[in-house]
Formats: C-alpha cells, sequence, structure tokens
C-alpha cells in the first residue's frame, strides 16, 4: 500500500544514486504530482533548489497496467518550504521545526497517493516506518514498526523501530486508521522524531501557501476517484474499512471519503475560527450539553473540522454504544454547506453545492439511528430557493481569548496562560508557562500563542476580544499597544534584492499587515483583576456591574485630590479609608476616571479601593504626562461614557479614541491626550482567570 507513493531523492539523474552524496532522502505522493519532504533533505541540492530550479531528482515505484511495479523517474521543483535558509549558499546542518517542504513533480501526475490523516496525532499508538534507506549496505526500500510515543504538537516522538539514515522525509503510518499522521525526520540515542502531518497548516503562513488548499483537494478528489475506478489492488479507503480504528464509529472509510470529495469543492475557510465556531456549534447541538472545548490546534480546512468529531461520544455513554459521531458529521457538512451558500455567495460551482446538499440529506435520511435528521432538513431546505426565505442563524455564541499573568512565583518571572472561551462557558487552554517570563518580555513571548488563539476566536463577523487577567502591579502594562507580527516583520519587502523604486511602489501598493497593528486599534482589549476574579463575586460588585449594564454611565474622579481640572503636585493627598468611602458612595453606574499610571503610588490605593468598592469598569491614563494635560484627558473620558451610554456599548468608543490617539494629526488637531487603559471586569462570569493553567491535552484518537 506504501511502497507506490514512496520516493526517493536525490541528484538529478535516473534516479539510483551510485554513491552517498547522490541520495538525499525519502518523500512521499499526498497529491498528484506533489511529493511531501523534510526541508533538510532537499536542502542537500544546495541553493539551485531554493532559487525554485527543477534540480530535484524524483524516483518512485509506480504501477502500471495488471498492478505491474515498475521504476519512474522524474525531477521537480520545491515550492513551499519551512524554514528556509537565509543564506541558501550556506545552508547549516541543523534544520528547525517544522522542516517541512512540498515539491512539485509535474511528471508525476499518475502517481499514487498516501492518505493524509484530518486530525492531529494521538498517542500511543502504533505505528508503521517507510523510507529509503543504505543501512544494510545497498540502497532500499526499508520497513519497520514502533510507537508514537507523544507530542506536543510541533514534533513526535517515536519509540521501538528508531529512524535510521536515509529514512528522513519518509511517511509515518498510524496503522489503527491506515493514515498518515506525521513525516520522519530524525533521531536522537534513545527515541526518534517526526515532523506531525499537521505542519503542514505552517505552509500557509509563508508567501504562496495557498497553494496547500489546492493540493489537499486534489489529495482528496484523488482518493474520491478511487472508490470508483477499477483497479487489480486495494486503495486506501477500501484497507482502512478493516482496520480496527473504525470499529464502533458510524462514519466508515467510504463515507468520509466522499464528504471529502464534497468539501474538497467549496472555497476553504477564511481561518481557523470559521471551522472551530462550527464544530463547536455542532457539539453543543448534538450532545444537548454544555461541555469543555477539545480544540487545541488551529484547523485550517474543512476536512479537519469533520475529523475533529470523528468518534464523539455523549457523556456518559456506554462503550459499546453507538457513537453520535456520524449525527455530528453530517449536521457539520450541513452547517458548511449553508456557511458557504450564505457567507461566500458565487465562490463554488452551484451545482456542486446542489449535489453536496443532496448528498447530505440522502445520508441523513438512510440512517435510523441518526437523531439530527430533521435540523438537517432545516438547514437545507430551500438553501437554493431565491423565493424561499431562508436568512441566517442568528448565533449568540462567540469565542473570545482570555490571558493571565499570574503573580511572579520564581523572583520575576510572571507566569502566564492563553485560553480560548467559548459562548462565555467552555474554556480551551492554548499555551502556558507556569514558570513564567519577565514583565519586560511578556509582549514577546505572548505573540504567537495569542495569534494563534485569535485566528480560532475570529468567524464571520465576530472578531476575538482579548480580556487580559493582570496583578494590580502590571495593570499599565500596554497590552493594547501589543501587536502580533514579528519585531521588524511588519513594512519590509519581501524581496530584498529589488531596487529602490520597487520596493516604493510595493510600499504603497501593498495590504496592510493586520499582525502588526496595535490590537486595540482593531479589537476589544480590556483589563480584568486577576486577584478578585479568584473569588466569589462581592454583592458590591454585582450591584455595580448591573448599574453599569442598565447605564446611563457618568464619571468621578478615582482621587479625590486630582479633580477632573487637573491638580498640581505636592498638594494634600486623600487618605485611603476616605478613598473607599468616597468610591463606595458613587452611584452604581459611575465609572472613576483617573488621569495617571495605577500600577504604583496613589493611584495603585485608590484602584484597590475602587475593586474593594465593587467597580468593575475604571478608565485611566497609563502613561507618564504632564499634570495640565489631565483636563483633556477628562474631558475625552466624559465624551466617551456618554457615547457608550452602558457598560456593553463602551467597547466601539473605546477603540475610537484609539484610534485617534495613535494619529499625530488627530491628537494635534482635536486636543486629545494619554494612553487610555480599560479595566472592565463582570462578575457574572466563572472566575477562570484563577483557573491553573497546563499544556493542552492531545486530541482524541482518529484517522
Amino acid at each position: 500500500m506504501v511502497r507506490p507513493s514512496l520516493a526517493r531523492i536525490g541528484a538529478p539523474g535516473d534516479g539510483y544514486a551510485t554513491d552517498r552524496d547522490g541520495y538525499w532522502g525519502s518523500g512521499f505522493f499526498i497529491a498528484p504530482g506533489w511529493l511531501l519532504t523534510c526541508a533538510h533533505v532537499v536542502g542537500k541540492g544546495g541553493a539551485a533548489v531554493w532559487r525554485g530550479e527543477r534540480v530535484v531528482g524524483v524516483s518512485w515505484e509506480g504501477r502500471g497496467a495488471a498492478g505491474i511495479r515498475r521504476e519512474r523517474t522524474a525531477t521537480g521543483t520545491v515550492v513551499l518550504a519551512e524554514p528556509r535558509p537565509e543564506n541558501p549558499d550556506a545552508a547549516g546542518d541543523r534544520w528547525r521545526l517544522p522542516d517541512i517542504a512540498l515539491v512539485r513533480v509535474p511528471d508525476a501526475e499518475d502517481a499514487r497517493c498516501l492518505w493524509l490523516s484530518d486530525r492531529a496525532p494521538s498517542t500511543p499508538a502504533p505505528i508503521g516506518l517507510h523510507g529509503w534507506s543504505r543501512r544494510t549496505g545497498e540502497l532500499g526500500v526499508r520497513h519497520g514498526v514502533g510507537e508514537a510515543a507523544g507530542s506536543d504538537g510541533r514534533a513526535l516522538l517515536i519509540n521501538g523501530s528508531l529512524p535510521f539514515e536515509g529514512l528522513s522525509g519518509g511517511p509515518v503510518i498510524d496503522r489503527r486508521y491506515g493514515a498518515v499522521i506525521g513525516m520522519i525526520k530524525g533521531r536522537g540515542r534513545d527515541e526518534g522524531a517526526a515532523v506531525p502531518i499537521t505542519a503542514l497548516r505552517e505552509l500557509l503562513d509563508v508567501r504562496g501557501g495557498d497553494l496547500v488548499h489546492e493540493v489537499l483537494r486534489a489529495h482528496d478528489l484523488h482518493h474520491l476517484a478511487l472508490l470508483d475506478e477499477s483497479a487489480e489492488y486495494a486503495h486506501w479507503t477500501a484497507a482502512q474499512s478493516g482496520l480496527p480504528g473504525y470499529d464502533g464509529s458510524g462514519i466508515t472509510p467510504e463515507l468520509r471519503a466522499r464528504l471529502y470529495g464534497h468539501l474538497a469543492h467549496l472555497p476553504p475557510p477564511a481561518g481557523p475560527g470559521e471551522v472551530v465556531h462550527l464544530v463547536e456549534e455542532v457539539r453543543a447541538r448534538v450532545l444537548n450539553s454544555r461541555h469543555r472545548s477539545l480544540i487545541v490546534h488551529e484547523p485550517r480546512s474543512w476536512r479537519e473540522g469533520a475529523g475533529l468529531l470523528h468518534g464523539l461520544r455523549a457523556p456518559g455513554q456506554a462503550a459499546g454504544a453507538a457513537p453520535v459521531d456520524l449525527d455530528a458529521v453530517l449536521l457539520y457538512a450541513a452547517r458548511v454547506a449553508r456557511h458557504t451558500v450564505q457567507e461566500r455567495p458565487g465562490e463554488a460551482d452551484p451545482e456542486r453545492l446542489r449535489a453536496f446538499a443532496d448528498w447530505i440529506t440522502e445520508q441523513a435520511d438512510r440512517h435510523e439511528y441518526w437523531a439530527v435528521g430533521e435540523a438537517i432538513h432545516g438547514i437545507l431546505d430551500g438553501l437554493f430557493d431565491p423565493a424561499a426565505a431562508h436568512p441566517a442563524e442568528p448565533s449568540t455564541a462567540r469565542t473570545d481569548v482570555l490571558v493571565k499573568v499570574g503573580e511572579p512565583m520564581y523572583g520575576d518571572l510572571y507566569p502566564w496562560s492563553v485560553q480560548l472561551i467559548y459562548d462565555g462557558q467552555d474554556v480551551t487552554p492554548v499555551a502556558g508557562d507556569d514558570r513564567g517570563v519577565r514583565a519586560d518580555e511578556l509582549s514577546a513571548t505572548l505573540r504567537e500563542p495569542l495569534a494563534r488563539a485569535l485566528s480560532q476566536g475570529d468567524h464571520g463577523e465576530h472578531l476575538a476580544a482579548v480580556e487580559v487577567f493582570l496583578p494590580r502591579r502590571l495593570f499599565d502594562l500596554p497590552v493594547d499597544d501589543w501587536g502580533l507580527a514579528p519585531d521588524g516583520a511588519a513594512g519590509e519587502p519581501e524581496d530584498s534584492t529589488a531596487d529602490t523604486a520597487d520596493t516604493a511602489d510595493t510600499a504603497d501598493t501593498a495590504d496592510p499587515d493586520e499582525r502588526a497593528m496595535p490590537l486595540g486599534l482593531r479589537r476589544t482589549v480590556v483589563i480584568r483583576d486577576a486577584r478578585r476574579n479568584a473569588r466569589k463575586p462581592s454583592p458590591e460588585w454585582l450591584k455595580r456591574w448591573r448599574g453599569t449594564t442598565r447605564g446611563p454611565l457618568s464619571h468621578q474622579p478615582l482621587r479625590g485630590e486630582a479633580p477632573a481640572g487637573g491638580h498640581a503636585p505636592g498638594g494634600r493627598t486623600e487618605g485611603e479609608y476616605a478613598v473607599y468611602g468616597r468610591l463606595s458612595a458613587l452611584g452604581n453606574g459611575c465609572v472613576p476616571v483617573y488621569c495617571g499610571p495605577v500600577g504604583s503610588g496613589e493611584g495603585q490605593v485608590a484602584m484597590k479601593y475602587a475593586l474593594m468598592a465593587g467597580h468593575s469598569v475604571v478608565l485611566w491614563r497609563r502613561d507618564r504626562h504632564d499634570h495640565e494635560e489631565c483636563r483633556a484627558f477628562h474631558r475625552q473620558a466624559a465624551d466617551l461614557l456618554g457615547l457608550a451610554k452602558g457598560a456593553d456599548g463602551l467597547h466601539g468608543p473605546v477603540r475610537d479614541l484609539r484610534i485617534r490617539l495613535a494619529d499625530p494629526d488627530t491628537v494635534r488637531a482635536q486636543g486629545l491626550r494619554g494612553k487610555l487603559a480599560v479595566l472592565f471586569d463582570p462578575p457574572d462570569r466563572t472566575p477562570y482567570g484563577s483557573e491553573a493553567m497546563r499544556p493542552p491535552p492531545l486530541a482524541a484518537p482518529g484517522g
């Protein structure tokens, strides 16, 4: 099954390397004309490989008529790779993860292709390792079995039969499901390492990465075509039917292959959030109960969304009972079809969409135990009838991002975590570090996990909000100014060899990089109190939150000696209990405002008593400034609160003000001042800020 798709890679020629330098490593076909291997394997070809020249020699054992094996050779071009060496002429021996390369081999359109898993690998798992090697002295195909012992999402650890020289780039097959779950990278002293097949997603983020969607489309259509093709040897879907991984599932390999063939004709999702949101809605509907999310990676294709539903069982369901995964997958397919019609009009072939909807309905009607057939019909009936009223289903569910920075536990190191919160209830860990980093390292450290979480939270018209739980000493942390692009990435021309004129033209016409934009200019970014959220809400907190929610909002200074008109330094300081008494006496819809930082000194004392008095919304200026600027800052705050009316209306005006404050011309013209920070701390949500963080669990098994 594997051998017809297995390739050896080396210098161009007849494919039979006669010396060690002519053979580079292994690879395997994942779609007609498309080969997957390690970046370090093709890197042995030198600078010509990275210039995009057709210098990758590929040999494989194809099958002709009656299944007769025959040797095939061709040359290919590296189209996508990660990493790519910064200096192709001096590429080193060490290649960081994901160490993956996609090679176009035009003369291999008839090559048979392996089946790629539709989800992250689960461990432990029995595996097969395949590739070419000289281990016995001659170059030949080698095969071994072992165990996928563990994974951190970036690397897959292998025990048992360890990879040996030459196998790099070969496939790792989960023997329970008959699916490629990884690609061999190398070995250490006691264990081997592989790249999870989900690393293909990382190629989507490099220049030209959208091509990955086309390759996956070709992969699924290839396997769909084999279902109806007369062949003298088994294809992957037929072989999978007898494997133990599919026992007890309502989803047969054939049904899955046909589903993925239909999904392949649809425009790909705009981002992980579209897939995650549909999956979560389906799980809530099928399980008919609230549940904790299990999505811990970034599904970038519709097929991955279906993969997340394989093997789904209702809570408390007996092991021998039929799972509800078929219900879930068909309901998910119906929602994807509807999403495509309503959100991506004109991007899919109407006839293929109709055929997809008809196929889903047929599958729903033919399974007797099936529980959501009525919902399927409700989604699809009349979907293609212009005269039928078929409005989009309103959805109140949203996915936002929680960031927690805890009190330092090791000197000045602050532990941190990033979580997704779905529908205000279900929390999914994304990343975390219990040891922590220094405060000045938080922005750079959180950049990648924040970007990953936000990509899963965004869906449709919803941009995920960012709620940051902080120790009070860090309340002035400029979280609204953080960006998601790596340092120095924003504004760089894509081709450093371009002349000055070309670079200028590129700068004028290039799309803006949303990752480089400060978070607060595009999203809701608010601060929450980590300490208060670790306890049961006080009556004062509940009462004031109700007041700010109902509105209207008014404002008073956070400190009595710092009035709205500004104050001179060195004046009489308001006592602590005087602060508490005054803040306690404010109306429930009143918002304290402070023209200065609150992470230390008098501002920190006042913030402490504002929290004790139950205030859930506070505005302040987190940057240092001259006191004569306070009048303008308080005027801005008053205007903002007047526009907001109630707490839920605060986010739009805050974002608008932050945008105006970021533009120097607007600041001068409108007399604006300061960097605005917002405490927005509702008590009516579970105190997620107090939850301990651990690395996310691995996905459940699946092929």
